[in-house]
């Protein structure tokens, strides 16, 4: 018999004071020939707003041209006791209701899947409609996936898309590597120490891996690699489109500013929200800020009531 679900929502530090990022459960993949063939509706990709590591594949889904093959359901950008949640009726800004079961929250569809899974129920989730099962649940994976699962099924022009060439795949994993580490995760590791020295352990890595990352591009180059969007570019913005709005403030990461203090990174994430609609269009700073801000408790409306958010900065991103 399957134990009762434990309430994960504040598992974020270890006893130590330390945060370690949560290894990915599901981690099967889409191929011709498997478990999981590429199909079109067959799929359903599950994100929120808040998530960076969820926005990574929404970036891709819509790069690709997968719209009308992968559908996608937003959790609402609140972490509740039993994870994140559906959205309600009125608040289709930040949130769908589930759309295949009726279910509350994510969580039911990890122990639909897994009824002994006892981890937290993590955002994105690649759902099999067809086997009623989580093909996915880590986006470095699903970003791969969704970069040339479905080729068969785009037209040569979205089929041709590829943001993880042969050619610089080496040179995309080492970047991948670092940033992963002092950016991507330096953020978490830094906004949910429990100590003074857990945080200065990150927060300082962090910094000086914005500066290795200002210098890589004080040479005036559009993108991080190769001279053309790849996966680093997506992973890596992600994270700093959230960086003013939420990480500065909510996570203390305050050692400077993207659009004050790093001006060639400032300037190439500019480049990627206002020339490119996938970017642009993929990015709710309202959900961001609800969701990063609503995590504290004291700083919510009684009951569910929406978090306080601050009104700055303004604006949430600089114009061109």
């Amino acid at each position: 018999m399957a134990s009762a679900p434990k309430d994960h929502s504040k598992d974020q530090a270890d006893s130590d004071g330390r945060f370690r990022r949560q290894i990915a459960a599901f981690r099967n993949t889409v191929e011709k020939g498997g478990k999981f063939e590429p199909e079109k509706g067959r799929y359903r990709l599950f994100i929120c707003p808040v998530c960076p590591w969820a926005h990574r594949t929404h970036i891709m889904r819509d790069l690709k041209g997968l719209q009308d093959i992968i559908p996608i359901t937003r959790l609402y950008p609140q972490l509740t006791d039993k994870g994140w949640r559906f959205g309600k009726p009125g608040e289709e800004a930040l949130g769908d209701p589930d759309p295949l079961y009726g279910f509350s929250h994510l969580r039911e569809y990890y122990l639909k899947t897994d009824p002994n899974y006892d981890a937290r129920y993590t955002v994105p989730v690649l759902w099999d409609t067809k086997t009623e099962t989580i093909v996915n649940n880590e986006s470095s994976e699903l970003i791969r996936i969704l970069t040339r699962a479905f080729d068969e099924l785009l037209p040569k022009d979205k089929a041709s898309i590829d943001v993880y060439p042969e050619h610089l795949r080496a040179e995309i994993d080492e970047l991948n590597e670092w940033v992963y580490h002092t950016v991507n995760n330096g953020v978490y590791k830094s906004g949910f120490a429990t100590t003074q020295e857990a945080y200065e352990e990150n927060v300082i890595p962090l910094f000086d891996s914005l500066k290795r990352l200002e210098k890589i591009l004080s040479d005036g180059r559009e993108y991080l690699v190769g001279g053309q969007l790849t996966e680093a570019d997506v992973r890596l913005f992600t994270t700093l489109i959230r960086f003013d709005v939420a990480y500065v403030g909510k996570f203390n990461c305050n050692l400077g500013t993207i659009r004050h203090d790093f001006p060639h990174l400032n300037r190439w994430m500019k480049n990627l929200y206002w020339n490119r609609p996938e970017f642009r269009e993929t990015t709710n700073f309202r959900g961001i800020k609800e969701g990063y801000y609503g995590l504290d408790p004291t700083k919510r409306g009684k009951g569910e009531g929406a978090p306080i958010v601050p009104v700055g900065p303004v604006p949430d991103i600089v114009p061109l």
